[in-house]
């Protein structure tokens, strides 16, 4: 009777699982058809055996324009999670998922999945279930679907028909499951290290250097390790990966991460507490992908950088080839055609250079250099470089020698006034945009959080804005009738004006000797400049009648020699610190922090005439270095002249790729306050004595 009466309620128990079952189909059913991201539970073997274990898979298939998210969803979304209703003698494991993408959305990191994808798990059956039973497998769902602009958390029943069989698996459900099993991150089969350095958290990941890795990005599955939309650098260091970006929250001990190697390539990795290699040589990464565009900001930052281009015609850096530019306008005597032309070649030439410059940052830092603006002035050779063409434009300037553009005939001075300020132009920009001036620094800054396509127009923006005044010279008649008209006095003219280049040149001179550190250093770079100078001499004699062509020629052979072993030497040249206080380091600005004063940091370079006005007229003066003394303020200083990746990720954090920028930190405050980028005396007395 008692066999009978547990017959009838195993037979009432199965009854009612199927109701269940069917039940929840048909809810299925109807969420599928109400959700934006479709799931579908599938198993490997429908007839799994007892004592065994089988696959299932959760296929998720989003709308278009919608994404789901990882297990660890980043800055904004979540995983998926599943209430089960499992038949007893059946257990499942946790959903494992696979390789995703980092998406950037409004300057959150998310890690997303934007196609097709399957969660896979491991269906236990218990050995006493015995064969021929049903073992429907059922369960809730609940997951977040988003598009670019909206999200949405979505439920849905899941379900699919097992019984219990001998676990055979059809030659189609193994391929299918197989190309799932192939998506998921691969477990790596030794520990990774991690360690944190102040705001910096750093991980080590062994891996041989046979195996390929191609734009790498570490997704962070343990909750508060990094900030998520921070950028990460990869280095290879022999058989390790070293991975550096910043930390966030106050994780400890083990936490577990997933590298990917490339599209759809990964490896689960577990990090144990330890000290990480330095830095080796850069890998290449393309960090996260930004959907996001904000058109406010961009024509923002556009506007920035017209007016920032604008106002750069006042900077001391570029006064000198502004005095190139008058004289030639002078030449033109305000003929109008003369003056359109030239005026539309010295913006072409100003916007290109803009624009070359800009897509070599972008395409520098994508390739995983930490450069900023102005790298172009963070390498001696280019210092070098542009130090000889000063020199060559003041020995011209002087009459010393003369370039076809300043005679031979109509028509070849009409040609070549448009060659001369395209290239006027283009020299302006090269050495203009070094000075960011006012509202430039967040405009450039802006390029950081744009897609490469929307940040190109921002550079040649700062190109266009600096032609602007000679634009208008050439197309508005009033401002080309107030042109002086050619006479004797622009030969004098033309003296004067070799006078702010042959500063610019001495400028360049001790900028060199700065970024070489010593005068010994200098010993190539200024035989090279003295062979530059014989050089151009010797031309200019050959131009007065002279017929020692050979002496032209020896010049030549000399300066091309010199100047070989100057670039050799200039590759091995040490790094300077300038200002006032300690050096700027992550390392330093936590141990200041933690002192519980007041802290100033200033980055600066010395080719930055906006730091050096701001260093010489607020920063060193007396009074403020005495209020300062009084305030316990701590001060670093963060050179930028030869370039520093630290530095170049300190300037990124805070939405900046250029110098100045001055950051003053509040005892206890969780953030720094970005200080102006023109400083006065009185507002750092006022913040000294604030604290």
């Amino acid at each position: 009777m008692e066999l009978r009466n547990n017959g009838i309620v195993t037979g009432l128990w199965r009854l009612a699982l199927a109701m269940v079952a069917m039940g929840q189909l048909a809810l299925a059913s109807a969420h599928a058809q109400s959700t934006h991201i479709a799931p579908k539970l599938v198993a490997e073997s429908v007839v799994p055996a007892p004592g065994e274990s089988t696959s299932i898979a959760l296929t998720m298939t989003p709308d278009e324009g919608w994404h789901g998210y990882w297990v660890n969803g980043g800055d904004a979304g979540f995983g998926l999670s599943v209430e089960w209703n499992a038949p007893e003698g059946v257990s499942v494991t946790p959903f494992r998922y696979p390789v995703p993408e980092p998406l950037i959305l409004f300057g959150m990191m998310n890690h997303v999945y934007e196609h097709p994808y399957a969660l896979l798990a491991d269906v236990r059956v218990d050995p006493r279930v015995a064969r021929g039973s049903d073992m429907t497998l059922s369960g809730v769902a609940n997951w977040l679907a988003c598009t670019d602009k909206v999200c949405v958390p979505e439920k849905a029943v899941i379900s699919v028909k097992l019984v219990a069989g001998n676990g055979a698996v059809s030659a189609a459900d193994r391929t299918r499951f197989d190309t799932w099993r192939a998506a998921l991150p691969q477990p790596l089969d030794r520990p990774g290290r991690w360690e944190r350095r102040g705001e910096r958290v750093r991980f080590a990941i062994p891996l041989p250097e046979s195996v390929a890795i191609d734009a790498p990005y570490l997704f962070a599955e343990t909750q508060d390790v990094v900030d998520y939309p921070a950028p990460q650098t990869f280095s290879r260091s022999g058989d390790m990966i070293v991975v550096e970006t910043r930390a966030k929250g106050g994780a400890e001990g083990e936490i577990a991460g997933l590298l990917r190697l490339g599209e759809g390539r990964g490896l689960s990795v577990r990090f144990q507490p330890g000290a990480v290699p330095a830095a080796g040589k850069a890998i290449a990464t393309t960090g996260g992908r930004d959907k996001t565009f904000d058109i406010a900001t961009f024509f923002a930052a556009l506007g920035g950088a017209l007016v920032g281009g604008l106002i750069l015609n006042l900077m001391p850096c570029v006064f000198p080839i502004l005095s190139l530019k008058a004289l030639s306008l002078a030449r033109s005597g305000g003929d109008a055609r003369a003056a359109k032309v030239e005026g539309l070649a010295y913006a072409a030439g100003a916007v290109a250079t803009a624009l070359l410059l800009g897509g070599a940052l972008l395409g520098l830092r994508a390739a995983g250099e930490q450069v900023g603006w102005a790298f172009q002035l963070q390498h001696p050779l280019s210092v070098l470089v542009l130090l000889l063409l000063t020199v060559a434009i003041t020995l011209n300037l002087l009459g010393t020698y003369e370039l076809p553009s300043f005679g031979g005939g109509q028509a070849l001075a009409e040609k070549g006034g448009a060659a001369g300020g395209f290239w006027t132009g283009a020299l302006a920009a090269f050495v203009a945009t070094p000075c960011s001036g006012p509202l430039l620094g967040a405009a450039l800054g802006a390029t950081l959080v744009l897609p490469a396509w929307a940040a190109l127009p921002i550079f040649g923006g700062l190109g266009l804005g600096l032609a602007l005044p000679f634009l208008a010279v050439g197309f508005v008649p009033a401002l080309r009738q107030r042109l002086p008209k050619p006479g004797p006095w622009m030969a004098r003219f033309r003296k004067w004006m070799a006078l702010p280049m042959g500063l610019t040149a001495l400028a360049l001179g001790w900028l060199l000797w700065r970024q070489l550190g010593s005068a010994d250093a200098l010993a190539y770079p200024l035989i090279a400049l003295a062979m530059a100078i014989a050089l151009l001499w010797h031309w200019g004699s050959m131009q007065r009648g002279d017929r020692r062509g050979w002496l032209l020629a020896l010049s030549a052979l000399l300066f091309a020699a010199s100047f070989g072993a100057a670039a050799a030497e200039l590759a091995s040249g040490s790094r300077s610190v300038a200002g006032t206080g300690s050096t700027y380091s992550p390392d330093a600005l936590a141990k200041a922090r933690a002192t519980g004063k007041p802290v100033f940091v200033y980055f600066t370079a010395d080719w930055c005439l906006s730091c050096k006005a701001n260093e010489a007229g607020a920063i060193n003066r007396e009074a403020v270095q005495k209020a300062f003394d009084k305030a316990g303020v701590v001060t670093l200083v963060g050179d930028w002249t030869n370039g520093d990746p630290a530095i170049t990720r300190a300037l990124a954090e805070h939405g900046r790729n250029s110098v100045p920028l001055y950051l003053w930190y509040a005892p206890g405050a969780a953030e720094p306050e970005i200080l102006p980028q023109i400083l006065t005396p009185g507002m750092l007395v006022d913040k000294a004595g604030s604290q």
